[in-house]
């Protein structure tokens, strides 16, 4: 679809959110979504999913999860050619962990050009690794509904159990403190370049993300309208 023929309202363009591993931005890009009436869209969920069905793509990907490394750019960008092509996108959309290397951000760009799409609007999630490491090594994700807790920061009310459906909480390899280390050395090395990249481009917005939720969620919901006021 050409651009002039997008039609107007949501967000009409990709929200990205950048940051390490454990700063939040999984919570608040969904609550973005929720708000706009947008697709949420994680290569993260993405590939548990196919872990989890045993496809031949999970196949491949699950002992890259398991040792904290980056899943490649093979594994990931077809997945995400086919899932924004859908109808449920044609008025945008959130991403949460996509990009994650400069390549994957010029392969996306291109893709959003040739859809008619504007450019996206980057949010980049600002945190100390201390903090990280309190995060990631104490989160808990519900198997059934996807809830998110932490054991230090944000407790179930009964040890192991989600409070909305019962379901049992996993702790996910990749968040287990053997891993945690090589997880952000990761993020540094191959992702973080992207600040700059997006910087470069003018699409950038810092977002001190060492608050609590509602204090992100609140300077979040006015950086995206103020971008909407200004299409």
């Amino acid at each position: 679809m050409a651009l002039e023929e997008r039609p107007v309202g949501k967000l009409d363009r990709a929200v990205i959110f950048l940051g390490p591993p454990g700063s939040g931005k999984g919570t608040q890009a969904k609550e973005l979504a929720r708000q706009y009436g947008v697709p949420h869209l994680s290569t993260g969920d993405m590939l548990r999913e196919h872990v989890s069905n045993g496809t031949p793509l999970g196949l491949k990907a699950k002992p890259i999860m398991e040792r904290g490394e980056l899943v490649p750019d093979s594994l990931v960008l077809k997945m995400v050619a086919d899932r924004i092509e859908r109808p449920d996108c044609e008025h945008g959309f959130v991403f949460d962990g996509f990009p994650r290397t400069v390549a994957q951000a010029k392969y996306l760009g291109e893709m959003l050009r040739r859809q008619g799409f504007k450019q996206p609007f980057v949010i980049h999630m600002v945190i100390p690794t201390s903090v990280l490491m309190k995060r990631l090594t104490g989160r808990r994700t519900c198997k059934q509904g996807g809830e998110i807790y932490n054991i230090y920061e944000r407790p179930p009310k009964v040890e192991g159990i989600c409070d909305n459906d019962g379901g049992e909480l996993l702790h996910r390899p990749d968040d287990r403190e053997e891993v945690v280390a090589p997880r952000l050395n990761a993020y540094e090395k191959l992702t973080a370049p992207l600040v700059q990249y997006y910087r470069r481009l003018g699409s950038l917005h810092d977002v001190d993300a060492n608050r609590s939720v509602e204090e992100v969620r609140r300077e979040i919901g006015q950086l995206v309208s103020a971008m909407r006021g200004t299409r």
